[in-house]
């Protein structure tokens, strides 16, 4: 906040002073692009979060949840409580049940 601030008055001291146009225009691109890449982080580690790692939950669980010792079993909770928002957001596409006994 501070950064963003200070820089945006250092930007418009020196166009008004007009040291130097063309270093302003590329300090303007770099603060472009680095925002761009924080929104770009932010977009990634969500979808992770919501998305990717709950999903490879649900494959883990699904494999190992009857052949599990203790410790595993906690794990896989611990996996679950912590993935929670995105285990409920893929919960409704996701159909799990055992397969029927022939």
């Amino acid at each position: 906040m501070f950064l963003e601030i200070f820089l945006d008055n250092f930007l418009e001291l020196l166009r008004t002073v007009r040291i130097c146009e063309v270093k302003t225009n590329y300090i303007a691109m770099l603060l472009e692009q680095e925002t761009l890449l924080i929104a770009l982080l932010y977009l990634v580690l969500s979808g992770l979060y919501l998305l990717i790692i709950p999903g490879l939950v649900y494959f883990y669980l699904k494999t190992r949840w009857y052949v599990v010792s203790s410790f595993e079993r906690a794990f896989m909770y611990f996996l679950v409580f912590f993935f929670f928002p995105g285990m409920l957001l893929l919960s409704p596409f996701l159909n799990f049940r055992p397969k029927r006994r022939a």
